[in-house]
């Protein structure tokens, strides 16, 4: 009865195998040895995949960046805008000379000429280049109790760097409370977007502020170190900056009444009457050869 079981259980199973070999030819595959592929920019990269289970092949590949998607090989040949610098390989595509923009997912699709099969596969291509100087943006000045943030920046390194921030030349921990020097201090760092993030900020933050891009990829890179100064917020110098404007409000309001109480504002309304002239043309000569008066004027 045992070994009965056992036979069966095997014909199940080299069944089963049999049923899904059988599917899998049928749908064809796709697969590559290289998921991802690094190569310095300006050097060659070869991108290849392997596919089975297709009668007629059509194999095509397509480029993906962000939001960006274009054909590189259509109906087996390269697309007008990598002619100058990709060419068709055996199982793949070839770069003469790669550079940062071509960064990114490529995909190889394969298909029967029949459209009845169809399989893909993604591979990355990371061009490697070092990082820049990085930017910072630092406010020289913030209120002690406030939220302040720190940004660092940098755009031409790939992959994109990490950033690590450092206060006058000391690098700063991602945790504050594990370094005694940090420890009266509350911030947040992101080594990713490169945010520091002061919440709240104290006196003991005052200092000089620079980060640092690294990626791998040669160098690591620094950024210019910019002063920020945590102050206190000035109380006093607010109330009296509200007293002075609330004297200046009271001035004018009594400067306004203090002309109505006058007339000053009827008089300006009833103005200066203005003169009136009244001309009449002169009479004839009379016959005695003098002139009579007849014009007037009047004021």
């Amino acid at each position: 009865m045992g070994s009965g079981a056992e036979a069966g259980r095997r014909r199940a199973q080299l069944f089963t195998s049999v049923v899904l070999c059988c599917v899998a030819l049928c749908r064809g595959s796709v697969d590559t040895s290289q998921p991802e592929v690094r190569v310095p920019e300006n050097s060659p990269a070869t991108l290849t995949c392997s596919y089975s289970g297709y009668t007629s092949p059509r194999v095509e590949w397509k480029f993906t960046h962000g939001d960006i998607t274009s054909l590189v090989c259509y109906n087996g040949k390269i697309t007008a805008s990598y002619t100058d610098r990709v060419h068709i390989v055996p199982s793949g595509i070839a770069f003469t000379q790669a550079t940062r923009k071509d960064s990114g997912i490529y995909t190889c699709m394969v298909s029967d000429e029949g459209g009845n099969k169809y399989a893909e596969t993604n591979i990355e291509l990371i061009v490697l280049v070092p990082p820049s100087k990085p930017t910072v943006h630092v406010p020289s000045s913030a209120t002690i109790g406030n939220r302040a943030v720190l940004i660092c920046s940098e755009k031409e390194g790939s992959p994109p760097p990490e950033f690590y921030w450092f206060k006058d030349g000391v690098p700063m921990p991602a945790n504050p409370k594990t370094n005694r020097a940090f420890s009266n201090s509350s911030y947040s760092l992101n080594q990713k977007t490169g945010e520091l993030v002061f919440d709240p900020l104290s006196a003991f933050d005052s200092g000089d502020y620079s980060c640092e891009a690294r990626n791998g990829v040669g160098t690591p890179m620094r950024s210019e170190a910019v002063r920020m100064e945590a102050v206190e917020l000035n109380v006093g110098g607010i109330v009296a900056a509200v007293l002075v404007t609330l004297i200046l409000l009271g001035l004018l309001v009594f400067g306004v009444w203090f002309a109505y109480s006058r007339g000053y504002f009827d008089r300006a309304k009833k103005g200066t009457p203005g003169k009136k002239v009244i001309y009449s043309q002169p009479s004839a000569r009379s016959s005695q050869g003098q002139f009579k008066q007849t014009s007037s004027f009047l004021v």
